[in-house]
């Protein structure tokens, strides 16, 4: 049978299909990037058309640059920017509104009320969430409140809710597949992760008709069918995973206490928590990490929303670079120790502040303070950030972690993922295969149509590109991050 397995990725700031052979090696990869919408300040939109067929394109060219036909593939697996909301037109497919982005704060007036009236407890327990407009709920229920006829349309089944995985499910299946994975749905606000299946009261509480929501299925199952229009033969879609839970099986995360972070326009911290749901008392969330055969192991997650975004905003908003591989002979020449703090806070602060008012801001400025400088502070805020993460996982029980495995596009920079280890003081291992999330996609898929025969043998597919080790005095390491601390405070008690 066919090794080959096709993986959608499709992120925040691009679309991208990589064709993986049995062994998880790239055979080959196409991107494309497409346009960010900032209609007002904290709002982020997609154009699910523009998604739909950057994925598309990007498919075909993959496809092509490995010189195989669609019937060559054993299977295909979709990894997806979470919690990005579309709602669209069963008859037609056609969106009523453009995607709300998981960064989007628009609806944090509502969901302050909601915590107001005293529902986050309940909402955590039932969901493993907060209430946050993050979430896909209150995107929800804001595109049905401003979309004229949106809502009495969504009550009687005309319209289709999904996150990007379901979208796209959609429309390579002509309309035949609504759908999703657990790993999506749990990100909804409207999922209860114990009994594995959309919620009455949470539906209920962020006004959201059960008419418009997508079938739940495990991580690898049946998903559909393609069209043959598409990619030139039928090719089924055997998995799907959120891709943040995507990387946890693209690194191996299999056993309990193993954590991994990505780093792509966000960064997110996963730790693999077993078969029973930790509760966190530091706002982190409880998540499901992967659901295969019907059997669910669980994660605790961090959640950073600006990682990679903020050397694009150095590269497009500033113009500070011009590529994003400038930025390590940069930090090599500044050093660590350079007085100059950036938080951020583009779209807020995400976990463990949960301050959806947050800004961002750069402290230390100097007169000698120059480009490089405010560069290497880029740089160095995902780091402070990923210890932030760390230190709430340390106070919800989970312990300190003696290796971190880490992917996504930035750690292909040494000098970023060196300072990740000492401000950590922990060891860290980057894979061969830095895109791991869309391996964890190709790996699901894999399994459900036979490729890979179990989780034991994905394990030993993994392996470590290069390991690092902190070289940091404590006390400087000490110093760095209070610094941070001291600069994070500031933010918050400008937005309050």
């Amino acid at each position: 049978m066919s090794q080959y397995l096709l993986a959608i990725d499709q992120g925040t700031t691009s679309s991208r299909a990589i064709i993986f052979d049995g062994r998880g090696a790239i055979v080959t990869s196409a991107q494309q990037e497409f346009t960010q919408f900032f209609p007002a300040d904290g709002w982020v939109e997609h154009d699910a058309e523009e998604i739909w067929d950057s994925t598309l394109q990007v498919c075909r060219q993959a496809l092509q640059n490995a010189q195989l036909e669609a019937g060559a593939l054993a299977g295909i697996g979709i990894t997806n920017q979470r919690e990005t909301t579309i709602i669209w037109d069963r008859a037609t497919g056609k969106p009523i509104h453009r995607a709300i982005v998981w960064q989007d704060r628009r609806t944090a007036s509502t969901c302050v009320e909601l915590k107001q009236q005293g529902h986050e407890q309940k909402v955590q327990e039932v969901s493993g969430l907060l209430i946050d407009p993050y979430f896909s709920a209150t995107k929800i229920a804001w595109i049905l409140d401003q979309v004229p006829g949106a809502r009495e349309r969504a009550d009687k089944g005309e319209l289709a809710f999904g996150t990007v995985d379901s979208f796209l499910l959609w429309r390579l299946t002509k309309g035949a597949s609504h759908k999703t994975d657990a790993t999506n749905a749990c990100r909804t606000l409207l999922f209860n992760i114990h009994q594995q299946q959309w919620d009455d009261y949470l539906l209920q509480l962020f006004r959201v008709p059960r008419e418009l929501m997508p079938e739940v299925e495990d991580c690898a199952a049946d998903f559909g069918t393609t069209d043959a229009e598409w990619l030139g033969a039928p090719v089924p879609v055997a998995g799907i995973a959120g891709d943040q839970q995507a990387a946890l099986i693209g690194q191996a995360c299999f056993k309990p206490g193993m954590i991994k972070s990505t780093y792509g326009t966000g960064c997110f911290m996963i730790l693999n928590t077993g078969k029973e749901p930790l509760t966190s008392s530091n706002r982190l969330l409880t998540t499901v990490g992967y659901r295969l055969r019907g059997e669910v192991t669980y994660a605790l997650e961090g959640s950073i929303f600006v990682a990679g975004a903020a050397v694009q905003w150095l590269r497009d908003g500033i113009a500070l670079i011009s590529h994003a591989h400038e930025t390590e002979a940069m930090a090599q020449e500044v050093g660590v120790d350079h007085g100059v703090y950036m938080v951020p806070a583009f779209t807020g602060l995400g976990a463990p502040f949960w301050d959806p008012e947050a800004r961002g801001a750069l402290f230390g400025l100097t007169r000698d303070t120059g480009i490089k400088d405010i560069v290497t502070a880029g740089l160095q805020s995902v780091a402070y950030q990923t210890k932030d993460l760390i230190h709430a996982m340390e106070a919800d029980g989970a312990g300190k972690p003696t290796n971190l495995r880490v992917d996504g596009g930035m750690v292909a920079n040494n000098w970023v993922v060196q300072f990740i280890s000492d401000i950590l003081n922990v060891n860290v291992d980057r894979p061969a295969v830095i895109e791991t999330t869309a391996l964890g996609a190709a790996y699901v898929a894999g399994l459900q149509v036979g490729v890979y025969p179990s989780l034991e043998h994905i394990a030993s597919l993994w392996h470590c590109e290069r390991h690092f080790t902190p070289d940091m005095e404590d006390d400087l390491r000490n110093k760095l991050y209070n610094g941070w601390c001291r600069a994070v405070k500031r933010v918050r008690s400008t937005a309050e």
